[in-house]
């Protein structure tokens, strides 16, 4: 159900609040002046803007407010850990490196307990609170919403901009509401909620859109679920995701390294309740989905919103998802086919969408007393040390390991062919990562992407299988 607001009155959104709480000055018929709470640098788009301060003779205006850490290039592989072959991923993390001794920021090097990928991290640390503006040149900066702030990916002359200034000129989005109703269903997870929506949206549906997730199903999903959620938001046109902090936030943020304490916690907790749509707040655009529509999903196309769910065929008409005879081509797939049963060659768990402790525990509740199919390889990849500690602390990786599971090291890893985690050229991946174009993971590798249960499901089984199919899938 889909309603549009063209005439827009009433109480203020939460997006509104943290938007309206951050401007620094709106420019007649021109964008506006955004102050910005929270900067994350990555190696691949920062050094251009680091370079541009250099030629003008800028420094960093806040650097304490700036993170920064490698992630997309670092190796995962075991064997010759945190050696990195490529000339230019070296390159670039190692000019990383030198811009942040340079400028003043604070740096988590490769290896070190405080690296991963960014968009695990700065949740995990308490970097990112609720209320916050967050930036950062990576299109996944969504995530970060899920805690109740406005993120955003933004363009590497952006960047250069918020590290001069600590603002950014930025035209303000409609507003979009999507509330997701009722109770999901065994084997179903926040990864599938977020399938769904991008299949009944397409990958276009909230483009000019900030989108606010609500409902039942919201406020009884774990943060780390919530944070998988708005990390796909990017996925369908959104310029952010946010959901409105609650007590499971508040749980989740009480305690994190660089999150407030003692009264300046209790203050923070104060104004972070207020970070809410008011009842009668009105969006430009309203949309409502039913939870127990929602069964486990795959994707049968190259891009996130060509997808069905597990048990059903691909549409024998494609003219609703658009440009899809192409797709089918890429992955060897046939309108009308059944997805069921198709053998698989390689399962990928982890990236800033399934690269957390939830993830692995779901992963090892299929797994657990069962073998990984031999015709299968398999990438465990968590997103940050923290993450990879605590599937040892654990014992998660006793199970993975009893299995025939690895447990590599945090990594972006094979969600993008930046490092040598690359799917080769034919083989199909089943993968928790959050795209699947053409070439994401590797010169003509076929991406199907699902959550870390069916994906578990297909490693012990070798070809797609519905997660609710096995006994003690739990989650």
């Amino acid at each position: 159900m889909s309603t549009l607001n063209p005439a827009k009155e009433g109480g203020r959104t939460l997006f509104d609040k943290i938007w309206n709480a951050h401007v620094v000055q709106d420019i007649p018929d021109g964008p506006t002046q955004l102050y910005i709470d929270r900067m994350y640098c990555h190696e691949v788009t920062s050094p251009q803007a680091f370079d541009t301060l250099r030629d003008k003779n800028i420094r960093v205006l806040r650097p304490q407010q700036v993170f920064a850490m490698p992630d997309h290039n670092i190796p995962s592989e075991l064997a010759d850990p945190l050696i990195i072959a490529d000339p230019k991923g070296r390159e670039q993390v190692e000019t990383l490196k030198r811009n942040c001794e340079e400028f003043g920021i604070t740096y988590f090097d490769m290896g070190s307990k405080d690296n991963g990928i960014i968009h695990v991290v700065g949740p995990e640390k308490g970097l990112s609170l609720p209320g916050m503006t967050i930036v950062c040149g990576d299109s996944h900066t969504s995530t970060h919403g899920a805690l109740g702030a406005l993120a955003m990916g933004i363009g590497t002359s952006e960047v250069a901009q918020v590290l001069a200034s600590q603002c950014i000129l930025q035209q303000k989005p409609k507003t979009m509401r999507i509330n997701i109703e009722g109770t999901l269903s065994r084997g179903t997870t926040a990864k599938d909620v977020a399938l769904y929506i991008m299949a009944q949206m397409t990958t276009s549906g909230a483009t000019g859109y900030a989108v606010e997730y609500a409902g039942s199903t919201i406020r009884s999903m774990s943060m780390e679920g919530r944070l998988t959620l708005s990390n796909l938001s990017i996925e369908m046109g959104s310029r952010a995701g946010i959901i409105a902090p609650d007590e499971i936030t508040l749980s989740y943020l009480r305690g994190r390294e660089f999150a407030p304490k003692g009264e300046a916690w209790d203050r923070a907790v104060t104004y972070w309740k207020t970070l809410k749509s008011d009842p009668d707040a009105v969006f430009d655009k309203e949309v409502t989905f039913r939870a127990e529509d929602i069964a486990p999903r795959i994707t049968y196309g190259t891009n996130p919103g060509e997808g069905i769910a597990i048990d059903e065929t691909i549409p024998e008409s494609l003219s609703l998802v658009g440009g899809a005879d192409d797709s089918l081509s890429y992955m060897g797939f046939s309108p009308g086919q059944c997805l069921l049963g198709t053998p698989i060659d390689y399962i990928f768990l982890g990236a800033c969408t399934n690269g957390r402790i939830e993830d692995f525990r779901a992963f090892a509740s299929v797994v657990k007393g069962r073998r990984k199919a031999p015709n299968v390889i398999a990438w465990l990849v968590p997103g940050s040390w923290a993450v990879r500690q605590q599937i040892i602390n654990e014992g998660i990786d006793k199970i993975l390991e009893q299995a025939g599971f690895e447990l590599r090291l945090p990594s972006c890893s094979a969600c993008l062919a930046m490092n040598d985690d690359k799917v080769p050229a034919g083989k199909l991946c089943l993968s928790t990562s959050n795209r699947n174009f053409i070439g994401r993971q590797g010169p003509g590798a076929r991406t199907i992407l699902a959550s870390p249960l069916t994906v578990a499901a297909a490693a012990v089984t070798g070809v797609i299988t519905d997660p609710r199919t096995l006994v003690n899938c739990e989650l």
